[in-house]
């Protein structure tokens, strides 16, 4: 393996990841909350799943089959395990609409299974199990 530059797709998911990374940190840095909390902008905590979730579904989708074709583990990604596991949900259903109904309705799929997964996640409030939870 050399030691050239990252190849395009690598580099703009990192930077991509660094962007939402910086983004959900400053909103939680100095609130004396962690990040599954609501922002100071009130940004609710199932928004910004269902909003984390959507963003890296449509990249796997538009990057190709399997998940790790962007290369990245789900902490690279931003994401807690619960929310990569509702990642991986959301993927199975939308990978069998896209077959069956092309690109658009996979990605309208995603959003809506995204949004409705969060809620789920988030219905009795902020998840207790720690912060990769």
């Amino acid at each position: 393996m050399g030691s050239g530059p990252a190849p395009p797709r690598a580099t703009a998911a990192w930077a991509t990841t660094a962007l939402l990374a910086a983004a959900l940190l400053g909103c939680a840095a100095g609130t004396g909350r962690s990040a599954d909390a609501p922002t100071p902008a009130g940004t609710p905590p199932e928004r910004l799943c269902a909003d984390l979730i959507t963003h890296w579904a449509g990249v796997i989708l538009d990057a190709g089959d399997p998940a790790d074709a962007v290369g990245l583990d789900y902490q690279a990604m931003g994401l807690s395990g619960d929310q990569y596991e509702i990642l991986r949900a959301v993927l199975d259903g939308a990978r069998a609409v896209r077959r069956d109904e092309g690109a658009p309705a996979a990605r309208a799929f995603g959003a809506r299974e995204a949004e409705r997964r969060c809620a789920e996640r988030h219905r009795t409030g902020t998840p207790t199990d720690g912060p990769w939870g």
